[in-house]
């Protein structure tokens, strides 16, 4: 295993932890798999760092997948139905089918409830005053004790334990081992490390990503931060605006994006569609004009 590989529990949240198991392969194996397809006698092409960058930014995903990681999680199980749902991994979970379920669940800190956002029905937004942080903490207590002291009870009856746990609260944890090659790996990263993914999932992703494949793979991890993470993706639309609003100004692309049905004129100002409202922030980012916020 890479000696750079820290394999102690690395914490997350209030009592979750993720472990490196296994690994296998470098930003070594990928250069390697990526040069087979030359055939032998072939000179080198470029210097491993030139090459993983050109793989990367042309989406040549074969040579990533040369690369793997088993990881040990302890994880909430509401966040654990969003991992889950990336179906490229192998996985086996802790079954409280045949075990005691975990007596340990994710707790909020009366500083860390957010609000539903109005705009996005999945996201949440700004927090909540304290005061009522901590009246939310309190109930959140008393709920996961008396959900917890009926599965015990249950299990002290000698209710069968795949029945008893049916009433377990989504806060409780799990654990997993969980295998996936480097390529699957990114995408799951490029995913749940978005700050529109939930705060719970993003907090064990940036921990897989900088504690975990910045030191296994540093070259891609590099490349993946700067053709991925920090990249703008632009579509054939946001080309045609940006190059309006270079060269026609901000006017000329305001009815662009109206001509769209991007955006709408209301009495209280403008209405930006989902499309409107994604390209405002890659115009913030490359430091362009908004064209509608002078109208």
């Amino acid at each position: 295993m890479n000696s750079k590989l820290n394999t102690d529990e690395i914490k997350v949240l209030n009592d979750g932890f993720i472990r490196v198991v296994d690994v296998m392969g470098s930003d070594e194996s990928i250069v390697q798999a990526a040069r087979v397809s030359y055939g032998k006698g072939t000179k080198k092409i470029s210097e491993d760092r030139a090459l993983i960058r050109y793989l990367m930014r042309h989406r040549h995903s074969t040579p990533f997948e040369m690369c793997e990681i088993k990881l040990h999680v302890r994880v909430p199980m509401d966040t654990w139905r969003q991992w889950i749902r990336h179906r490229t991994a192998n996985v086996n979970e802790y079954s409280t089918r045949y075990s005691i379920a975990i007596d340990q669940t994710q707790t909020t800190e009366s500083t860390e409830w957010r609000k539903q956002t109005i705009s996005n029905r999945q996201g949440s937004g700004t927090n909540f005053p304290h005061e009522s942080g901590v009246l939310l903490s309190e109930e959140e207590t008393l709920f996961q004790k008396q959900a917890r002291d009926i599965y015990d009870r249950r299990i002290e009856q000698g209710v069968a334990r795949e029945q008893a746990r049916k009433d377990l609260l989504l806060s409780t944890y799990t654990e997993a081992y969980w295998k996936i090659d480097l390529h699957n790996l990114l995408h799951f990263l490029s995913l749940r490390m978005d700050s529109h993914a939930q705060k719970e999932i993003r907090d064990y992703a940036e921990k897989i990503g900088y504690e975990i494949v910045k030191h296994w793979c540093p070259i891609t991890w590099d490349a993946f931060l700067d053709y991925r993470v920090n990249s703008i993706n632009l579509s054939a639309k946001d080309m045609k605006i940006i190059h309006t609003i270079n060269t026609g100004g901000t006017e000329e692309a305001l009815k662009q994006l109206i001509s769209l049905k991007w955006i709408r004129k209301r009495d209280e100002g403008w209405k930006l569609f989902r499309e409107c409202s994604e390209l405002e922030g890659k115009l913030i980012k490359l430091g362009l004009p908004i064209p509608w916020e002078k109208s």
